[in-house]
């Protein structure tokens, strides 16, 4: 395998750290800290770990699917240790690799190995920001108890596994804005729509209004079919005040 993940390979990792995440009942905020680790840290830093001398552990050379999957699930396992105060066991994670990774068997010491693997820093991720937002939301607008909170985490799931809209990662706080947004417009009823979410989620994340428009454009376009929600959501709110 080339050190530039394949996107067929890359969905199916994705995939795979999704259903073992869902499988170990984790919370939001350590599945998407796991593939923050994962998909925007460690998947890019392939070529340089394959390049560096200092790297030269099996798990690495050579490099097949079912060891990217151990590093998928000790994504999660460093995830958990950051985020929950009793994480998940090396043991629980072993149990679930042996059920789940057919072609190869991993000890726990290869678990641990694997940890050597990863850039730490999990503060600066969308779904932290989106928490946040989520939280504030409720607080200023009745509305934003219409919002479905799932759906926002489907869209996020959704747009890992997409590698056509990887560039919005770019920037976190934008991303979560744009979410929260698209998650209005999907799940709120348009005749509830009374809130002015737009220069609102400007005001609270400094976003540029056409920068959370964008992103939102290009998730209606490649999760849901094409929509004049956003214009019209432009259209309605667009002037309102913040008040």
């Amino acid at each position: 395998m080339n050190s530039r993940l394949p996107s067929c390979v890359r969905l199916r990792l994705l995939e795979f750290l999704i259903q073992s995440a869902r499988q170990l009942q984790v919370r939001p905020i350590v599945k998407y800290s796991a593939l923050s680790l994962f998909s925007d840290r460690f998947c890019p830093a392939l070529s340089r770990f394959r390049q560096s001398n200092d790297m030269e552990s099996w798990l690495l050379h050579p490099l097949r699917e079912s060891n990217l999957q151990l590093f998928s699930l000790v994504s999660i396992w460093i995830s958990s240790k950051i985020h929950d105060s009793q994480p998940l066991s090396v043991k629980s994670l072993k149990l679930l690799g042996d059920k789940m990774i057919k072609e190869q068997h991993f000890t726990t010491r290869d678990f641990l190995e694997a940890v050597l693997g990863f850039e730490i820093g999990t503060a600066n991720i969308a779904f932290k920001f989106l928490e946040e937002l989520f939280v504030e939301f409720e607080g200023v607008a009745r509305v934003g108890q219409l919002v479905n909170v799932e759906a926002s985490m489907d869209i996020m799931d959704l747009l890992y596994e997409k590698e056509e809209t990887s560039l919005l990662y770019y920037s976190p706080r934008n991303l979560a804005a744009s979410i929260l947004v698209a998650t209005y417009v999907v799940t709120v009823p348009k005749q509830k729509w009374e809130f002015p979410v737009l220069p609102w989620v400007k005001f609270v994340t400094s976003c540029k209004e056409e920068d959370v428009l964008n992103i939102v454009r290009d998730i209606l376009k490649h999760i849901f079919e094409p929509s004049s929600s956003v214009e019209e959501l432009q259209g309605s709110f667009g002037t309102y005040p913040l008040h």
